[in-house]
């Protein structure tokens, strides 16, 4: 064999490598709608209303208008508040 050329592929190897790749994505997809699984109400400790320090949930950066939350399950009150509560940046 030629030391400038280098062995080339065989349509084999291209063939596992590109599914491999295919294989990966899909691991990766499945692990990225895992960690988007959201908590239940009593895994996170929600009340429907404020916590004592004044936090509550439509200030939490988890909150979607106008009673949802990306963290937890189901409908929650914007004047509620739960232990994943985490202010929204400034």
């Amino acid at each position: 064999m030629n030391e400038n050329n280098p062995p080339r592929a065989s349509r084999r190897h291209i063939l596992l490598a590109g599914a491999a790749i295919i294989a990966s994505g899909a691991a990766l997809k499945h692990s990225t709608a895992q960690a988007q699984q959201k908590m239940a109400k009593n895994l996170v400790a929600y009340q429907d209303g404020p916590h004592a320090s004044g936090q509550k949930c439509s200030a939490c950066a988890g909150f979607e208008p106008p009673n949802g939350c990306m963290m937890v399950e189901g409908t929650i009150s914007p004047d509620g508040w739960c232990g994943a509560f985490t202010p929204k940046p400034s």
